[in-house]
Formats: C-alpha cells, sequence, structure tokens
C-alpha cells in the first residue's frame, strides 16, 4: 500500500494545502480501499465511490482514487456527510466509510499543523467507521449514455434519465430542481 505521507504529498499538491477535510479524506479512501482490497497507488478500474459531501473530503478521494465524475466512477450524492461509499463493481463489495465524533479538534484553532497532527495520529477506530454496505447500480454505470432525451424547451440533450417529463412533455431538469429554479443570465445558467 502506499505510505499515508507520500498521499498526503500528492494530496498537498493538487489541493494547494493540507487540510483537516484532506486528512480525513486520505484516511477515508486508504480504508476504503484497503477493504476492497485494492492499492491507492495503482488505478483501480473496477472501483467506484459516492461521496456524500462536496468538501475537501471529495478532493482527497478524487484525487487518489483517480475516480472522476466524467468517467462516471465518482459519484455525488448530497448528503452532506463526511462519508463514503467504495465499491468492486467487479465483486459487487462495498464499504460504507464515514468519520466518527471521537476525535475532536478545537473549534477555531487556527494551527493547521497541530490539527494535521491530530488527524493524522489518531486510530483509525476512532476516526472512522467502516461499514460493509449493499450497492445496487442501475443506469448509473461509468461508460457511454444509456439512455438520450431531447429537452422540449432548450433542445438540449439530457442524458442518463435525468429529465422530467411533465404534461407529456420532457424538460431538462431533474426531480430535484424544478424549472422555476433556474435563471438565464447571458447564456449563462444559475441555480438559486
Amino acid at each position: 500500500m502506499h505510505g499515508v505521507d507520500a498521499l498526503l504529498s500528492i494530496m498537498e499538491e493538487s489541493h494547494e494545502g493540507l487540510c483537516p477535510g484532506i486528512i480525513l479524506g486520505t484516511r477515508m479512501t486508504i480504508a476504503g480501499m484497503r477493504e476492497l482490497g485494492m492499492n491507492p497507488a495503482e488505478k483501480n478500474r473496477n472501483l467506484v465511490v459516492y461521496v456524500e459531501s462536496d468538501r475537501c473530503i471529495a478532493d482527497a478521494i478524487q484525487a487518489i482514487t483517480r475516480c472522476t465524475p466524467g468517467h462516471r466512477t465518482l459519484k455525488y450524492k448530497p448528503y452532506g456527510k463526511f462519508a463514503a461509499t467504495f465499491m468492486d463493481m467487479d465483486t459487487g463489495k462495498a464499504v460504507r466509510v464515514s468519520v466518527t465524533e471521537k476525535i475532536r479538534v478545537t473549534p477555531g484553532q487556527t494551527d493547521v499543523r497541530g490539527v494535521a497532527r491530530t488527524l493524522l495520529e489518531a486510530p483509525e477506530s476512532e476516526l472512522i467507521r467502516v461499514l460493509p454496505v449493499n450497492v445496487v447500480m442501475q443506469e448509473e454505470l461509468p461508460g457511454t449514455p444509456g439512455h438520450k432525451a431531447r429537452c422540449s424547451v432548450c433542445g438540449e440533450l439530457v442524458l442518463d434519465h435525468k429529465e422530467t417529463v411533465v404534461g407529456g412533455n420532457i424538460m431538462r431538469t431533474s426531480k430535484n430542481l424544478s424549472p422555476s429554479k433556474v435563471l438565464y443570465s447571458h447564456g449563462s445558467t444559475f441555480f438559486s
């Protein structure tokens, strides 16, 4: 397995510095991949990761695993939790790795190196929890889009069953975003 220091060096360079989220994401990734029998130093084509936060842990997970949204191997689930599920598509084995609250950093602590050292030296059992889980993948498989639809309002393609049908018309929005939440300004799309 790749050493923690080597992985943190990769993260420090790609993330432009270390922070608690990067260290937690690195430790989570090492644990998740270890449980699947995968080496973080190697590209694992069968690995898919569901990350539950759009914070720094996602950057660490993406950089170390080399999973990306474009390859459909890194999937974001907006649950707001410091957790990620690592799945081996070949074997179907999956584990969810989450941060526990046993190790606390003092709020407002500005000594980043001290925080980093605390998180690096903490025993894994006091920092994260690893649980086996079952993952059912449907249309979210990596590869070319299995389904395409054209929005009846704007004419843009909507991939992978992300469209919504309203009154028989295909809309580009997902079930979580109504058309009234999309604003246009000089060709750019902003979400309210």
